[in-house]
């Protein structure tokens, strides 16, 4: 039996046990009065408060373009350092936990302030921008300006690999922009003032007409960001978003913040003399056990839903196989879909289905599905064909999925980690996920519990990573993939 087969067979072993372990549910009564009264809302959405809309779309690019700005800064000058282990490490441990998490746990240093905002983006970001840029540098070693022997390598770098490298950072900074916006917008759940706060309380209170009028400016924000995100605007739109920022009103945090959250964070075993094996038993048994279990049944059953959707959703974009109109139709539907936050979509098929794991299966495979989608579809626009290939489904059936079928298992994989660090927060919507069982800590204010359980959820994010990386090597021996890494190049170049 091949290796393809043998991953293949315990992808689906794993995927039954994690179905019948899972509650898909919809204990809502009649979800169709739901949606008929969100429908209501599309209908006739209400526009009475437009101040406090741009508003709080002007806090949420703020945000998001800080955010990014901190992040990309610090990834270029840790992306030189990056093959050491002292760097490595720290960048993959703070890039392993989702932006939500850096929030609640900033904010009972920071409070509910702007740095909170800026940091819990910026912080992850460093990292993924530290892993990018340094696989940018090392393929741009020996081109570009020729120097004279004896030259420094900091002068090097200056001077000659960082002049290569230059316009994939800037593209590929451009994407991270796109996703900054998703996570300023998520952050509005916890309380930030962004576009999330104003979409959560209209749900909550049920006001679908002014819900789904925050929706619609939101997408105006994210949908045509290549046209207003240019280079020569960005010192103008930092400006301008360090100004917004500033104007923000910080409850204070009283003195002595740190001491309190560097005493809070460790272990009560450490502080008091109690007992290890209580605290043990209670944080990594009790919550850590059947939290993760929760995130690794979500994240697989999120993966499988993806990479269904994926492989039924990428001819969509293919003129060969869809036709023009039909093309530029589904990349509409997989634009609508790939920028639209997963936790957000959670949230929306919460008020519809009611709580249960189905709306995280479904936003969360809906979401990353569309990402797949949109990649696979962009490599197979590049793929040469005969002049006599079919049209239509035969084309996708007998020509592009059997040459994309690497391809499409790698991405499926690349997902894998990214889906799992995105199920473990969706428990701050209430699933039995790693994400409940730390909000539930920080709300009982037991900090040395949070922090164990984020180090739980960085282990189970860095084993997953790595089991990911290993597939991968087993179904593509001989060729490195580098898919982030990609984004700052040309389409063509990507397929290769």
């Amino acid at each position: 039996m091949s290796a393809a087969r043998r991953i293949g067979l315990g992808f689906l072993a794993a995927s039954l046990l994690a179905l019948c372990l899972a509650d898909l549910s919809s204990p809502r009564p009649d979800p169709w009065l739901t949606l008929a009264r969100i429908g209501q809302g599309l209908a006739a959405p209400d526009f009475s408060d437009p101040g406090g809309l741009a508003h709080a779309a002007m806090l949420t690019l703020a945000f998001a373009l800080c955010g990014v700005a901190l992040g990309a800064v610090a990834g270029l000058l840790l992306a030189p350092l990056y093959h050491l282990r002292a760097v490595r490490l720290p960048c993959i441990a703070i890039r392993a936990l989702h932006e939500l998490f850096w929030a609640l746990l900033l904010m009972n240093l920071t409070g509910l302030s702007p740095l909170t905002g800026v940091l819990a983006i910026g912080l992850p970001y460093a990292g993924i921008f530290a892993k990018v840029f340094s696989e940018y540098l090392d393929e741009a070693r020996g081109g570009g300006l020729a120097l004279p022997a004896g030259t420094g390598r900091v002068t090097a770098l200056i001077w000659q690999r960082y002049p290569q490298v230059l316009p994939q950072v800037a593209t590929y900074t451009l994407y991270r922009l796109e996703c900054g916006l998703r996570s300023s917008a998520v952050l509005g759940f916890i309380g930030l003032p962004t576009l999330g706060f104003e979409l959560e309380t209209y749900f909550r209170q049920a006001q679908y007409d002014r819900a789904m009028v925050v929706l619609g400016v939101f997408f105006l924000l994210i949908l045509p960001i290549r046209y207003w995100a240019r280079w020569r605007l960005m010192p103008a739109y930092l400006l301008a978003s360090l100004w917004a920022l500033s104007r923000i009103e910080v409850p204070p945090m009283g003195a002595g913040a740190l001491g309190r959250f560097l005493e809070d964070i460790t272990p009560t075993p450490l502080r008091t003399g109690a007992d290890w094996g209580g605290w043990l038993d209670k944080v990594l048994w009790q919550q850590g056990w059947p939290g993760l279990v929760d995130t690794l049944v979500l994240g697989q059953l999120a993966l499988v839903l993806a990479g269904v959707l994926a492989a039924l959703a990428f001819p969509l974009i293919v003129p060969r196989v869809a036709g023009r109109l039909g093309a530029k139709l589904g990349h509409a539907l997989l634009v609508l879909f790939r920028s639209t936050p997963e936790y957000m979509l959670a949230f929306l098929l919460l008020q519809i289905l009611g709580p249960s794991m189905l709306p995280a299966v479904l936003a969360l495979g809906l979401h990353n599905g569309a990402i797949i989608a949109h990649l696979l579809g962009r490599q197979a626009a590049t793929l040469p064909l005969r002049a006599d290939a079919p049209r239509g489904l035969t084309l996708w059936g007998w020509e592009l999925m059997p040459r994309l079928q690497g391809n499409f298992r790698a991405l499926c994989l690349y997902r894998w980690e990214i889906i799992l660090r995105e199920s473990a927060i969706m428990g701050v919507l209430g699933l039995g996920t790693l994400g409940f069982y730390v909000q539930k800590n920080l709300e009982e204010l037991r900090l040395d519990r949070v922090a164990a359980l984020l180090v739980v959820t960085v282990l189970l994010t860095l084993a997953v990573d790595s089991l990911s990386r290993r597939l991968r090597a087993v179904l593509l021996p001989g060729r490195r993939v580098r898919i982030e890494g990609t984004r700052g190049r040309d389409p063509g170049e990507r397929a290769r």
